[in-house]
């Protein structure tokens, strides 16, 4: 986990590194110290540590700062980190203004300057407004985030693809969750129709990406590394994955392109009971990362999301051609693309595609169900989703 933030606020730089150093000296091996030279650069620091969901400890602040006082900036810092102590930096002359600060901007102490020397006047304040701090801490997420709404087929789209390429993320819905009304506010993209939002660990904010801005992000393969390969397989499901385990502990130079994620179908299942090896069962996404790790372990290259646009003979070589363009030729080409679900035949249900109508019940919509005993008395489940109900398949 990343060191929580005691950001120090001064406009006189001699004060803010004598500031910066004694809470370094003291603090540094448990808090990042990062420092600002006025209340606007303040500002951005902090909607800077939001958006890559690192937390703040306290903020040291001077009063007498121009443009903006240290009073101001506490109350619309506090929109955003509500929970961080507040201590403010006043001279003699400003203690009547840090007083009525208390009850404004809900201040937690005032230091007079000069603090010297800190281990009386300054660390002994910090340390028990420190600890008062982390005794409520609780460590964020470390990951991918995804601000969006439940009914927004795009917003399904990122987490099915996330999910279903075994990668941690967390949901924030737009209409249940404060955090991520302001989140979108402070990303500046206000506009529900621009959603969803993905935010990464490292503050980059991308708005309705597409699968491949989030491969390229998340580090996945989506181009081979050479143009010509002993075996090409097109289709990632189990009899693609099986196929380039066999074909590369032969010795062969294997790469396998798939569409949307490794397991194809098989991967979004909850659970798997007729697959060979497993007698208890286990579920698609178990199976799909153990055979992703026996693939890359005899050197497989895995190409996700890329798609195959078209193929060709030529002389004794099998050209494929990728969505991207390029083109990647083989001895042999295997085509594993598996079956299609087949849609419902209603008028309007592709709008409502990842918006309440879903094939394959996956995965991440899971968070959003809860199951309960059949009324039919049948036996049998019944999911309710909201004010959506699923009929049990006896009906």
């Amino acid at each position: 986990m990343a060191k929580p933030v005691i950001l120090a606020v001064d406009d006189d730089p001699e004060v803010l590194q004598a500031v910066a150093r004694d809470l370094r000296r003291e603090y540094g091996d448990r808090f990042r110290i990062i420092r600002a030279d006025s209340g606007m650069s303040a500002l951005e620091v902090v909607q800077q540590l939001k958006l890559r969901n690192e937390p703040i400890s306290l903020f040291l602040v001077d009063q007498r700062m121009p443009h903006m006082g240290g009073v101001e900036f506490l109350e619309q810092a506090l929109t955003v980190f509500p929970d961080a102590k507040r201590a403010l930096l006043t001279a003699y002359a400003d203690t009547d203004a840090a007083i009525r600060a208390i009850n404004g901007a809900r201040l937690d102490y005032y230091l007079l300057k000069p603090w010297d020397p800190p281990e009386e006047r300054l660390y002994p304040i910090l340390d028990d407004l420190l600890d008062d701090w982390q005794a409520g801490f609780r460590p964020p997420f470390e990951g991918i985030r995804v601000v969006g709404n439940r009914w927004s087929p795009h917003s399904h789209q990122v987490k099915d693809f996330l999910a279903r390429n075994q990668v941690p993320y967390q949901w924030l819905d737009i209409e249940l969750d404060e955090e991520a009304r302001q989140l979108v506010t402070l990303a500046e993209s206000s506009d529900r129709q621009e959603l969803p939002l993905v935010l990464f660990p490292d503050g980059v904010c991308l708005v309705q990406p597409t699968n491949l801005d989030i491969a390229a992000k998340i580090g996945l393969q989506t181009h081979a590394d050479r143009p010509f390969y002993d075996l090409v397989i097109v289709g990632g499901g189990p009899a693609g994955l099986a196929a380039a385990v066999y074909g590369a502990s032969e010795g062969l130079d294997t790469v396998m392109i798939e569409r949307e994620a490794p397991g194809g179908q098989a991967g979004s299942s909850s659970r798997i009971e007729n697959y060979l090896g497993f007698p208890v069962g286990l579920s698609g996404a178990d199976l799909a990362r153990r055979a992703v790790t026996q693939a890359r372990r005899f050197g497989v290259e895995i190409l996700t999301p890329q798609e195959v646009k078209r193929v060709r003979v030529q002389d004794s070589y099998r050209i494929v051609e990728l969505s991207d363009g390029t083109e990647i030729s083989c001895h042999v080409l295997l085509i594993a693309t598996g079956v299609s679900y087949r849609r419902l035949n209603i008028p309007g249900t592709e709008k409502l595609t990842g918006a309440g109508v879903y094939y394959g019940a996956a995965m991440t919509e899971a968070i959003a169900c809860w199951w309960r005993r059949c009324l039919s008395g049948r036996g049998c489940q019944l999911c309710w989703t909201g004010s959506h109900v699923f009929l049990p398949l006896c009906q």
